[in-house]
């Protein structure tokens, strides 16, 4: 397992990312770029299928271009706008996080810091929302009106202390409610109730705990267990045990969870790529979600470039 690291694992798996895609033709960087491209709105932000600006996608999109070699002055400034029609403070948590990660990203490519004149106690005022949606479990919600907490928002508020360059309160509370929603299968479930466990949640906790402390080798033994069962004959990572198909998204944080964890002999990198680039790349650019999806989009061309990124990176 990987030892630690003072780097937001954020910031670490950009780099990552961007380092291992770098070996691509420039025609074939160029459609994905395009594509991305195409989805940005007249306001400086990208849309999803629906077409309006939004900041989730809009956090997609800087994060794909950025693995496809960056942002030049001219998108880092129209996106720039786009956040600079926010004031983080009247945000809800979700958008709060998807924005903070785009501002440092844009201002990483070179663009704006847009938090060059905030409060100087602008990261414990960030931190203070966050802790809004604390819930008494142990973990976050999505929102203040959450009763319990969500393992991929528990995920995402840890990630966003580490760019704050903070550590949740009260760690040991947050480990416990990772382990409270380990399955017998070996994986995590998204919310208490749940019973039958997912990859994507399995992958948040794993990611969780590799912040905030907590991995050990039954853990990750359980976890190779787990991602056993949902791996598809398709060529990929099936949500959960109970869906018979692929997707990008699962493919993404199966592959990624198996690499962290150095499950080695687990997957078939020739395999997957095939996954992608036979079923889920359009010839034209962008990724779709699985290989019954019709529309690519911005979000799974992330997933998709990540996922071909993550089986370069292993080569």
């Amino acid at each position: 397992m990987p030892s630690p690291s003072t780097t937001p694992y954020l910031v670490r798996l950009a780099e990552r990312l961007t380092t291992a895609l770098a070996p691509m033709d420039a025609a074939r960087r160029q459609r994905h770029r395009d594509f991305i491209c195409s989805l940005q709105q007249s306001d400086g932000g990208f849309g999803g299928r629906e077409g309006d600006s939004d900041l989730y996608y809009t956090s997609f999109a800087v994060r794909g271009l950025g693995m496809l070699g960056g942002m030049t002055p001219d998108e880092c400034g129209s996106v720039a706008r786009f956040l600079g029609e926010f004031d983080w403070r009247t945000l809800n948590v979700v958008d709060l996080m998807n924005w903070l990660n785009t501002v440092l990203a844009v201002q990483v490519f070179g663009g704006q810091d847009l938090l060059a004149e905030a409060d100087a106690d602008w990261p414990q005022q960030m931190a203070a929302r966050l802790e809004a949606v604390r819930t008494n479990d142990g973990g976050y919600a999505k929102s203040t009106e959450g009763a319990a907490g969500s393992m991929y928002q528990s995920f995402l508020v840890t990630l966003t202390y580490e760019l704050l360059g903070m550590q949740p309160p009260q760690p040991n509370a947050l480990i416990q409610f990772v382990y409270d929603r380990q399955r017998d299968d070996g994986g995590f479930v998204e919310i208490g109730p749940m019973k039958n466990s997912g990859t994507n949640p399995t992958a948040a906790a794993i990611g969780l705990m590799s912040v905030v402390g907590g991995m050990d080798e039954e853990l990750r033994n359980d976890v190779r267990d787990f991602l056993k069962l949902v791996w598809s004959e398709e060529g990929g990572f099936q949500a959960n045990k109970r869906i018979t198909f692929a997707d990008g998204l699962s493919t993404f944080t199966g592959l990624l969870t198996v690499q962290d964890l150095s499950l080695d002999g687990l997957v078939s990198e020739r395999v997957i790529e095939r996954f992608l680039t036979d079923w889920l790349e359009f010839p034209t650019g962008g990724f779709r979600g699985a290989s019954w999806d019709d529309q690519a989009d911005v979000e799974y061309t992330f997933y998709g470039l990540g996922c071909l990124a993550l089986l370069w990176s292993a080569a």
